[in-house]
């Protein structure tokens, strides 16, 4: 608990206006047309949220809890608003010391332990700025985003810091847990550090809060997604609303850190409702235990992606007694038959919600309307959507690309691609941002996904882009030519399959040139990037310039559904 004389910072100015738009909200909570019509967002010149937010709410509120982790053998640990604050000080004048200051970018590459939150908000504090990082990276995945982010230091586990011999040795190295390497420094050593940390000068609300990778590996090149000390921090806001979390809820999401969506419901949706962030780090996923988790601590929000949601109806959802008050997906749309099961057991209904690691959530099925299945729902409180004909630019009722019209202030959104000005202006032109996502739109307003523009697909709630995949398999001798496209699967929804040309050095065994691929593929991607089928192609569709047309592999593969044609070899015939 934080020492006795703990009293947490003042409000100040900035405090009270994100306070005072946030209770607007919360008094619109299940009436949309209202929170659309009186919502707008906080003008601020200045702010921080860690010092004029979360050690704010810590002094009112200093004994609740704010991070809760329950791990996998089910004991659980919670941290307080106090504890955390104080913590959260101590590592920042640690970083101080360690030579870190007010713009350096450091890598957070942590799981879902105390000391992710404690070192978002020390990073926060000291005005440097974070780059979460998924603990999936490989060795290379890493390196490349060290050198693309101009990053000074990274935060890591020990356990993966092999994964760290190939970054330029002046980058600070900061180990979290036993037996930290010679050449590390310890992140316990914060434990000793002053308790109270004392900022060198105001936040600017545009300097720079975070960076984001969206995907990519050393064979491409990834976008850098660039917020602010608002855009994140304050744009949540409207996930807040869509969540529909409130002071002292008990919050679930499970996502994993590093992405977006853990900062979304992990980190800022949670801390500015003043509710309390649940964990649940399982080593591998069980319905029954993880309903049980959720009863013990009674879990009032949950959002989980749909790969979680398919999971769960195949269990006994009544063993659940004190269901969710909340529940919601997102990453893909959810199939009808998940959302009438959980309906039927628990008494609420799933609402899906949209948004990109470029922005916070613009579009949801918020509380207490009217939730139409398949549907992600209509724009939020602050977010001006408009579809866009991809081929004309001309504005549509029907279907078109979701764009935001930039006409009026939207502070949940980026401040633009780090470095990348040109793939700024290619997504920020004639006064509209360009998702690159289309929907469709029917008479009440609602928006139904339809699909990018462009050819990435999500698997298992993960983003992936073809080229990458393609860039790898490439690399292999018996790779002639390779083409990635979402392939149906029951738990997964899509999973990457390649059609693969081979060349004249592969070997002449199909089953021994899969194997070898399968192999490569494996050492070269990060696990939520693998390659899980393969089949081999004499020629591959194409267009007349010669480029290969995806589109007619993509409609070949949902044809074939769940039937799984001849000669083709899945990842699970290797293990």
């Amino acid at each position: 608990m934080p020492s006795r004389d703990f009293s947490g910072r003042p409000a100040t100015p900035a405090t009270e206006k994100v306070r005072a738009a946030r209770d607007l909200l919360f008094a619109h909570a299940d009436d949309y047309d209202g929170a659309v019509a009186a919502f707008s967002w906080p003008e601020l010149d200045e702010f921080n949220f860690a010092l004029e937010w979360f050690d704010v709410v810590a002094g009112e509120h200093p004994d609740r809890a704010a991070v809760t982790i329950v791990d996998a053998d089910l004991e659980a640990r919670s941290w307080s608003y106090g504890e955390l604050s104080q913590r959260s000080d101590q590592v920042a004048n640690h970083l101080l010391s360690l030579g870190l200051h007010r713009g350096d970018h450091v890598i957070v590459m942590l799981g879902n332990q105390i000391e992710l939150w404690e070192t978002m908000l020390a990073l926060t504090k000291i005005g440097a700025v974070a780059i979460p990082t998924t603990t999936l990276l490989s060795a290379d995945d890493l390196a490349y985003r060290v050198t693309h982010s101009d990053a000074r230091a990274i935060v890591a586990p020990v356990e993966v810091a092999d994964r760290a011999e190939g970054v330029a040795a002046e980058v600070l190295r900061i180990g979290v847990g036993a037996n930290v390497p010679a050449d590390w420094s310890d992140f316990a050593a914060s434990a000793d550090a002053a308790e109270q940390f004392t900022p060198e000068s105001a936040t600017a609300a545009d300097e720079l809060n975070l960076l984001y990778f969206t995907s990519g590996t050393t064979s491409a090149i990834p976008k850098l997604v660039r917020h602010t000390h608002v855009s994140y921090p304050v744009g949540h806001l409207s996930t807040l609303w869509w969540l529909g979390v409130r002071p002292g809820d008990v919050h679930m999401n499970i996502s994993s850190p590093g992405w977006g969506k853990h900062a979304w419901s992990n980190f800022f949706s949670p801390f500015l409702a003043q509710a309390t962030v649940f964990v649940y780090t399982y080593d591998r996923f069980d319905a029954a235990t993880l309903m049980h988790v959720m009863d013990t601590h009674r879990v009032t929000t949950f959002c989980a992606p749909p790969t979680v949601w398919r999971m769960l109806i195949q269990a006994d959802l009544t063993q659940l007694t004190t269901p969710p008050r909340e529940l919601l997906g997102a990453g893909e749309p959810l199939n009808p038959e998940v959302i009438t099961r959980v309906r039927e057991a628990w008494g609420a209904t799933i609402r899906d919600g949209y948004g990109q690691t470029e922005m916070t959530c613009a579009i949801g099925n918020s509380p207490g309307q009217v939730v139409k299945d398949g549907s992600m729902g209509r724009p939020l409180p602050g977010y001006p959507v408009v579809l866009i004909d991809p081929e004309t630019g001309e504005r549509v009722d029907d279907e078109g690309e979701i764009c935001l019209d930039l006409s009026r202030p939207i502070l949940g959104l980026m401040d633009g691609y780090h470095g990348a000005p040109d793939r700024t202006a290619r997504a920020m032109h004639d006064g509209l941002y360009r998702t690159g996502d289309i929907a469709s739109r029917d008479a009440d307003g609602y928006l139904t996904y339809v699909g990018r523009s462009d050819d990435v697909f999500k698997a298992s709630d993960y983003k992936i882009s073809p080229f990458e995949l393609e860039s790898v398999l490439l690399e292999h001798s018996a790779v002639a030519e390779a083409a990635v496209v979402p392939s149906p699967d029951p738990l997964r929804l899509a999973v990457p399959k390649a059609f693969v040309r081979l060349s004249a050095l592969a070997p002449d065994d199909p089953r021994e040139a899969a194997r070898e691929i399968f192999a490569h593929a494996r050492g070269r991607l990060s696990a939520y990037q693998r390659v899980r089928r393969l089949e081999f192609v004499d020629e591959l569709p194409k267009t007349i310039s010669g480029k290969i047309r995806r589109v007619e592999l993509r409609a070949r593969e949902t044809e074939a559904g769940s039937i799984r044609p001849e000669g083709e070899f899945s990842d699970r015939d290797f293990r």
